[in-house]
């Protein structure tokens, strides 16, 4: 390193790099890495292959290179006892994997997601698997038209992706736990989840959805059809935040895709979406009438405690929608139907009190009003006796 770093040759960037780098923190330098003997002063004699000398691996070479470490459970002990150690490994099964034990060049490696030189830790935000960075790394090479044309892969994933609920969340609101491409495809093991497998990939974080629509009528149809289950209504890279606009008979529905009018599953679409849009109008409603009587200065806060609890019932509700059971779907909106009239009923009952005050004060000040004129009356008339003794 002293010598490439004093010479400025085409080594002394990657010198530079390692100094930030994860293995240089360890302590660990070229020889480490790429073997050889770093004690022989000659060139040849000390980048000698017969030395374990390894120049730049070759693609299919990576793996094995950087796995002569990170596939040692001993050696890794040393340094961090709780990385994996089997990376190696599930790359051989991942599709990028395959491809370049083929003798395919172009399919990622190790470094082409974690670098060559200057590897940050995965937890570090510049690295570039962090979390936030990793749809940009993997759209280094997906959005790429010339290199995804030999595999007739589409390009527009990652373009997808950022305008998605779960980039939104990740990106914009900086929830970690949010999913981006290895959430779903996996890292080392990278593979298009297949139409069997997509429940479980989304089931992974939306695992109460996933257990009712493993219980609904659509799981044995769409296993029947080869329909990928999520995907169907949701979408990949660009899922949205669904509304309750996506279910019922309307032509922004999703169900209308499948379900014609006259069909049983028509039907309950539209019986679901007709139970979702009354809860939330009563929630609605109601919540003017509370805010109303809060503005008003009443006190109304077991009325929007009411409200919230309406509309957890609601948000809950939207989830039991994956049944695809009116029935179940019932035992979700009636309750939060109740709590809503409940808090309504609260907010008429504090206008209604409003206006018995604002009476009540009317003909308390009317009362008022009369006993001071009556007074200053009194008043006066006593004023007047007194002016006319004094004049006597």
């Amino acid at each position: 390193m002293s010598c490439h770093e004093q010479i400025g040759d085409e080594m002394a960037a990657p010198i530079e790099l390692v100094k930030n780098d994860v293995h240089g923190h360890r302590g660990f330098s070229c020889v480490n890495c790429h073997g050889g003997d770093p004690k022989i002063n000659d060139v040849d004699a000390s980048m000698d292959p017969k030395k374990g000398f390894v120049g730049k691996p070759e693609p299919r070479q990576v793996a094995a290179f950087c796995g002569k470490c990170h596939s040692s459970a001993d050696f890794m002990k040393q340094f961090n006892p709780g990385l994996r150690i089997d990376q190696q490994s599930e790359y051989a099964t991942s599709v990028h994997g395959k491809r370049v034990a083929q003798g395919d060049v172009r399919p990622a490696t190790c470094i082409s997601c974690h670098g060559a030189h200057g590897v940050r830790p995965v937890k570090d935000p510049n690295s570039p698997v962090y979390p936030t960075r990793v749809a940009n790394t993997c759209g280094g090479c997906h959005s790429k038209p010339e290199t995804m044309k030999a595999y007739g892969i589409p390009t527009d994933q990652a373009s997808k992706y950022l305008k998605s609920v779960h980039a939104d969340a990740l990106l914009k609101k900086q929830d970690l736990s949010a999913p981006t491409c290895n959430d779903c495809h996996g890292n080392h093991g990278a593979a298009p989840p297949g139409t069997a497998s997509v429940g479980n990939v989304c089931g992974t974080c939306h695992a109460r959805q996933a257990e009712l629509f493993g219980k609904s009528p659509h799981q044995d149809a769409f296993d029947a059809l080869g329909i990928p289950q999520c995907l169907a209504c949701h979408g990949n890279h660009d899922v949205q935040h669904p509304t309750d606009a996506w279910v019922g008979t309307e032509s922004t529905a999703v169900c209308v895709m499948c379900h014609d009018k006259g069909e049983p599953g028509h039907a309950t679409a539209q019986a679901i979406h007709t139970g979702l849009a009354a809860l939330d109008a009563e929630i609605a409603s109601s919540r003017l009438v509370v805010d109303r009587a809060a503005r008003a200065g009443m006190e109304v806060s077991g009325a929007r405690f009411d409200l919230n609890d309406a509309r957890d019932k609601l948000i809950n509700a939207r989830v039991m929608v994956h049944s695809f059971s009116t029935d179940e779907l019932k035992k979700a909106v009636d309750p939060g139907r109740d709590l809503a009239r409940k808090a309504g009923m609260a907010g008429e009952s504090a206008l209604q009190e409003l206006q018995f005050r604002r009476k009540g004060l009317a003909v308390s000040l009317i009362v008022i009003g009369m006993a001071i004129a009556a007074l200053y009356l009194k008043i006066r008339q006593i004023e007047g006796r007194s002016s006319q003794t004094e004049e006597r």
